[in-house]
């Protein structure tokens, strides 16, 4: 079932009305999305000494050549993926240090998430559990193959760009469903949403984004 977090931890509830203020002044508008980013305590995916710009609107680095998004593309990438309507089982390609997954398992009844780089899995999930996010299943594997297993998905959000979309993706997508991925290289990358239709997939560019690449394998 979704879950509820609440961390105020270190930093003060006006540092993330701030943040929440600036998303919607960025357009944001869906109420559930800005409650969950309310509650969820971003400084703690974050090396301690970031955490004072955890709310900042910006990436900021987690190891591994990695980052965590900035605050206004993860609740865009949601309000995009949640915009059909609710979700039951979702796809998430590149768990990193865990804030998306966070904030999709309170808006989403079971998150898989996949994750190529494995000590950022397991501070994911440890820091996930500590804050009592339970309802994630996680996957040591390359993003790109998806996870089969537990397919087909209502929703996919992939967090890493690779050139063009993944086939075992758009093979897992549910009819009805959405997949919100970045496409392209550094510099040229674009958010891309596709729907798959009972014949089809209809692929629609919606902004430019930056992501890290989707790289194969697993470490």
């Amino acid at each position: 079932m979704k879950q509820n977090v609440n961390g105020i931890g270190m930093t003060s509830m006006r540092t993330r009305e701030r943040m929440i203020s600036r998303l919607e002044e960025q357009g944001i508008t869906n109420r559930k999305i800005l409650d969950a980013m309310r509650n969820t305590p971003r400084h703690l995916f974050v090396d301690e000494a970031l955490a004072s710009r955890a709310y900042e609107d910006t990436a900021l680095p987690i190891g591994y050549n990695q980052t965590i998004s900035q605050p206004y593309i993860v609740a865009k990438m949601t309000e995009l993926l949640l915009a059909p309507g609710p979700l039951n089982k979702v796809l998430e390609i590149g768990t990193g240090c865990g804030y998306q997954t966070a904030i999709l398992a309170q808006l989403i009844d079971h998150v898989y998430t996949v994750e190529r780089i494995q000590p950022l899995q397991k501070k994911a999930k440890n820091l996930l559990w500590s804050i009592k996010i339970k309802n994630v299943s996680y996957l040591h594997s390359d993003g790109g193959w998806g996870w089969e297993e537990h397919a087909p998905y209502d929703g996919i959000m992939v967090t890493a760009a690779p050139p063009e979309i993944p086939e075992n993706l758009l093979m897992q997508m549910a009819v009805g469903g959405t997949m919100l991925i970045p496409i392209g290289k550094a510099g040229g990358q674009v958010l891309q949403r596709v729907t798959r239709t009972e014949n089809d997939f209809k692929v629609e560019a919606m902004e430019p984004v930056s992501f890290v690449p989707l790289l194969p394998g697993r470490q």
